[in-house]
């Protein structure tokens, strides 16, 4: 029998409150995402519980048991718990009765099997008891195992319950697949099918879902599959998966970035498509348009930032398809650490106004063509 193991499971705020629904006579498990990041070695995110109680059954129980509860999605059956510091979102085992693509009314069960039939791929199908006693009632460990990302039951309706497990089929894949394996043909084929539900989304469901996969180790390969199954297409128009692979080959020892990324990928409106941020928005807008121009990387190092030199870099050659040029660490350190050496006071009082901000900028770009070498006597005079 497989066992989950290790002190995140042993986390006496994640036992109390399975503790508690279970000697009130309700079985509770984790389940999901952190179930599945256990056994596939991975750090834990979320934790997850179902339980047979109703909501309003398991917020008296914990309350009960001296732990802070929120009704965060009461009418789906999930409250939030908060024991040991720790949040837990506990739902009630629970089936659709009614889903249109983007919302569904459930309807509680006491079915551990019913609740795991409604869940989309079958890696996330995985209950644990408090005791690391594993429960697969849809067989998903053998997928888990093989790295397999497999919708449950039929593609089709699970993709009909919610359109936006399109795009979590292909960030899942991004993260958990056996890259060598290529995605599920079955799935595959059911979301090039389904692709204009993707329209009926919400852009702010959309962008973070793409976020989300552009931030996975490598998912060239996953957002190269979303552009031949015409999934790409309905979510940033006019993006170019080609230069995605060569980016993530380039960005060895570099920490994965999904804005970095998304520049590369192109699509003029991705601001508004994926409803970024104001922040990721000018971050996007300025390394497009330093990739796009022919600024020494010394000097966007000086201007922007030692990583922003770096990231307009990467960008740049896998753009252009060539390699990172020689010296670039030096170059992007030599920018980074310089200090222009005139100031305007230097200037004053024979230049004022506009004609003192042109002979500034006249000044500095004599420094910069210089490698940063020239100082302020030779400048000035």
């Amino acid at each position: 029998m497989t066992r989950l193991s290790g002190p995140w499971l042993k986390h006496p705020g994640t036992q109390g409150v399975l503790r508690a629904l279970e000697e009130a006579g309700h079985p509770a498990y984790l389940v999901g995402g952190c179930v599945r990041d256990a056994l596939m070695g991975r750090p834990i995110g979320d934790l997850d519980i179902a339980t047979a109680a109703r909501p309003e059954r398991t917020t008296e129980i914990c309350e009960a048991a001296g732990l802070k509860v929120i009704p965060t999605g009461i009418d789906h059956g999930t409250v939030t718990v908060i024991a040991g510091g720790v949040p837990h979102e506990v739902t009630t085992f629970r089936r659709d009765v009614e889903t249109d693509g983007r919302h569904a009314v459930v309807a509680f069960t006491d079915a551990m099997a019913e609740d795991a039939s409604r869940r989309d791929f079958t890696m996330n199908a995985l209950y644990a008891t408090r005791e690391g006693t594993l429960h697969d009632p849809l067989d998903g460990l053998p997928d888990l195992r093989a790295r397999r990302v497999r919708f449950i039951g039929e593609p089709a309706q699970r993709i009909a319950e919610d359109h936006l497990r399109i795009l979590r089929f292909f960030r899942f894949h991004a993260w958990f697949a056996e890259p060598s394996e290529g995605l599920d043909p079955e799935g595959l084929a059911a979301c090039a099918a389904a692709a204009d539900g993707i329209d009926a989304l919400s852009r702010e469901r959309i962008g973070a879902e793409m976020l989300k996969l552009l931030a996975a180790p490598d998912p060239a390969p996953a957002v190269a599959a979303m552009a031949q199954a015409g999934i790409l297409s309905h979510v940033l128009p006019g993006a170019d998966p080609k230069p995605l692979a060569p980016l993530v080959h380039l960005e060895a020892g570099t920490a994965p970035d999904p804005i970095r990324r998304l520049a590369a990928l192109g699509g003029g409106d991705a601001p508004e498509r994926l409803r970024l941020s104001r922040q990721q928005t000018t971050r996007l807008a300025l390394l497009c348009d330093l990739a796009g121009n022919v600024t020494s990387a010394a000097e966007m190092a000086w201007r922007h930032g030692a990583d922003t030199a770096r990231d307009a870099a990467l960008l740049r050659a896998a753009l252009l398809e060539q390699p990172l040029p020689e010296g670039l660490d030096t170059d992007i350190a030599t920018g980074a650490a310089a200090t222009f050496p005139v100031k305007a006071q230097d200037l004053m009082p024979a230049y004022q106004g506009k004609a003192l901000g042109d002979r500034l900028r006249t000044l500095e770009a004599r420094w910069i063509a210089s490698g940063f070498r020239l100082g302020r006597d030779e400048l000035l005079n």
